[in-house]
């Protein structure tokens, strides 16, 4: 399918990367991006690290993108209509589209509790998120991060590294102890302690009071200057959903090749349930470097080459100064095996029904590497 009109939604890794990739394959029709983000496209993975510390600027993307892979974008401009082979914009541009790539990612979610939806509770997804959560820490001496994820933990290092007292609600006894374990969610404690940054564990957030004013079911009352939300993501399917695209799991369900129920709709990143060969089951992921990856089988497929998403899923995580590596299938495990090394790296290998299903790595880069071929093969982890 060589899309001789192609119309992406979303300027995040996926919307950019199959705009890339449908030209790298040879497409040759217009390409038209479409998002609601009024920054150019930029890297997202350095919002909750050195650029809200104000250490660097916020770097593009991809340097020249637009002329470079003859891409018309337009900025601040949501999708609001999809069908019929055309989309409309907030704005009631109309265009024509022979294939679409649904790139519209995820939006923060609020939990339901009272003063969670207050206008000073800030969250982290944007440019724009980042820049108000900065300009927000200047003038406080306190900040509260609700939630233990990736994101939490180091917006609360760089809070911290900002001058701020801060402390994690996390509802784990250890962060990401559910989805990491209990050792490595005990590497991870340790490190935020380490950078000056509290933790109370297994605590629950009851209510949020006029912003700044936070009861917990551990401690009734904490105040402080600075409440951040990071208690997850809710993949935006409004429009697929409206536009009559099967929707599953709260995500667009794709095949390998990322096309959706729909002919000539495609959909990729955090906001796709996509079937992987490799795993032999449709997955859902939410890391940077699998909208890049997703995004260019868009890209391929839209050009019509015969393009497949099945890599094992995996990122990056910067906490402070260091730098932990993860490769899995996401979806659970049986049991985890960890393993430190003398000089203070350490990896752990995650097993289910005898096969390894992911591995985490701090300064370990040979065992992540091998993890990523083990998972995909669906070998016994070492040792066993």
């Amino acid at each position: 399918m060589d899309a001789q009109n192609l119309v992406v939604i979303g300027s995040g890794p996926a919307g950019v990367s199959a705009a890339r990739a449908y030209r790298e394959a040879g497409g040759t029709g217009p390409v038209h991006l479409l998002t609601a983000d009024a920054d150019p496209p930029y890297e997202r993975p350095p919002l909750s690290k050195d650029f809200l510390r104000g250490e660097a600027d916020l770097p593009p993307l991809e340097e020249g993108f637009p002329a470079k892979h003859e891409v018309t974008v337009t900025l601040g401009d949501p999708v609001t209509e999809l069908g019929d082979g055309r989309v409309r914009t907030a704005s009631g541009a109309v265009h024509r589209f022979t294939t679409c790539v649904l790139a519209t990612g995820s939006e923060p979610v609020r939990p339901g509790i009272p003063g969670a939806d207050h206008p000073d509770v800030r969250t982290l997804r944007s440019a724009a998120d980042s820049r108000e959560l900065r300009a927000a820490a200047s003038g406080v001496r306190s900040a509260i991060v609700v939630g233990a994820g990736f994101i939490s933990c180091e917006a609360a290092v760089s809070l911290s590294r900002l001058g701020l007292q801060v402390t994690i609600i996390c509802p784990d006894d250890v962060p990401q102890e559910k989805r990491l374990g209990r050792e490595a969610g005990g590497f991870l404690l340790h490190w935020l302690k380490s950078e000056g940054v509290s933790v109370l564990r297994g605590t629950k957030l009851l209510s949020i009071e006029g912003g700044y004013r936070v009861r917990t079911d551990l401690v009734p009352i904490l105040d402080t200057g600075l409440v951040v939300l990071a208690t997850g993501v809710r993949p935006r399917v409004e429009l697929a959903e409206a536009a009559g695209l099967a929707v599953e799991q709260g995500r667009i369900r794709t095949d390998e090749h990322l096309r959706t129920s729909v002919p000539g709709v495609l959909a990729a990143g955090d906001v796709a349930l996509a079937y992987n060969p490799a795993a032999g089951r449709a997955l859902a992921v939410e890391h940077w470097g699998e909208g890049l990856a997703m995004g260019e089988v868009a890209g391929r497929t839209a050009a019509g080459e015969d393009a497949v998403w099945d890599e094992v899923p995996g990122f990056w995580s910067v906490i402070g100064d260091r730098v932990l590596k993860y490769a899995a299938w996401g979806d659970g495990f049986d049991s985890a095996h960890p393993l430190r090394r003398d000089d203070g790296g350490f990896t752990v290998w995650y097993e289910r029904d005898g096969k390894a299903v992911g591995v985490l790595t701090r300064e370990a880069d040979e065992d992540y590497e091998r993890g990523q071929e083990l998972v995909r093969r669906g070998d016994p982890v070492p040792g066993s």
